[in-house]
């Protein structure tokens, strides 16, 4: 059963967009309509504001957390064209780097796993995507663009783990471990788009390539989840729409992907998020509702938990 550990009064003066958690568990941020950032001290289920951030002209849409060891930064998108990066310094929050070189609404930000340096993607409603590759000793950012992602516009990104399938589970990884010494994995995302398709992008020398395009959805996605890797040789990506369905995209070896269809919902579905050891699902959507749902051994997906009422409680407050 889903139930509330705490709730959060965040005295935003408008709709709240984005919620996110810090990497240990201590700092939740928020963004809302109000143009506003606000960062809360939730250790020990307490509530203690710590910044109110002012940097953007319009609503912000989503948030992202870096790895804690580049420091506390945070990432934010928004309406008016920016992505800022946040930085605290000895308990003050200020702008380290700010980036406008979007002809629309920025709607989704996400920080690359650690391994790969500190590294962050931007999908944008006039159809690109922009990779922001800071170089940590002397602050400067490299930018990268891929035109034309998504016709009409990107809605959101996920990127796909760091860790490669262990060579206990997986023959082919011990193979290529043991002919070239050392095994390189090619940095890849995913993002879905306005023109209901969704695409797995990798990265090519200097470049980024489409490397696959998913069409199943028939409107618009509007988020999209690449569980963690748990050793397993294989991945899966969750994407959700405004055809009201969550789609599962299973493969073994990152060229052949298999949808299933997990649900159709009552209204338009507008997150997916993965538990940490990818084996559980969250849903939210249009409907009020949360649910969670879980893989049995036959591979049939089934809701395991729904809070409907606390959905309800949140959006009267909202």
């Amino acid at each position: 059963m889903v139930s509330v550990l705490q709730t959060i009064d965040s005295g935003h003066e408008d709709l709240i967009h984005g919620a996110e958690i810090d990497y240990y568990g201590l700092n939740l941020a928020t963004c809302s309509s109000d143009n506003s950032i606000k960062i809360f001290d939730i250790k020990n289920g307490g509530q203690r504001l710590k910044a109110d951030l002012k940097g953007h002209g319009g609503p912000v849409w989503q948030l992202s957390w870096a790895h804690p060891k580049f420091g506390n930064i945070l990432a934010s998108c928004s309406y008016d064209r920016k992505v800022i990066l946040w930085k605290e310094n000895n308990g003050e929050w200020t702008k380290y780097y700010e980036y406008n070189n979007h002809d629309s609404s920025v709607n989704s930000v996400a920080f690359a796993p650690s391994e790969y340096g500190l590294i962050l993607a931007c999908g944008s409603s006039d159809g690109t995507i922009s990779i922001l590759t800071c170089n940590t000793e002397t602050g400067m950012f490299d930018v990268k663009k891929i035109t034309n992602a998504h016709t009409i516009g990107c809605n959101a990104l996920s990127w796909c783990p760091s860790s490669l399938p262990d060579a206990a589970f997986d023959q082919r990884s011990k193979q290529n471990a043991s002919t070239n010494g050392t095994q390189t994995q090619i940095k890849r995302f995913v993002s879905g788009g306005c023109d209901n398709t969704v695409k797995i992008w990798k990265e090519d020398g200097d470049r980024w390539v489409e490397e696959h395009k998913l069409e199943v959805h028939s409107d618009w996605i509007r988020d999209v989840a690449w569980a963690p890797s748990i050793g397993l040789p294989s991945s899966r990506i969750a994407s959700c729409s405004q055809d009201r369905r969550v789609i599962i995209w299973n493969t073994d070896d990152l060229s052949t992907w298999t949808p299933t269809i997990l649900n159709t919902f009552d209204d338009v579905v507008w997150n997916v998020s993965w538990s940490l050891t990818g084996n559980i699902l969250g849903v939210s959507g249009g409907d009020n509702k949360i649910s969670l749902w879980k893989e049995n051994n036959d591979g049939v997906w089934s809701c395991i938990s729904e809070d409907a009422e606390n959905a309800k409680e949140h959006q009267r407050q909202m």
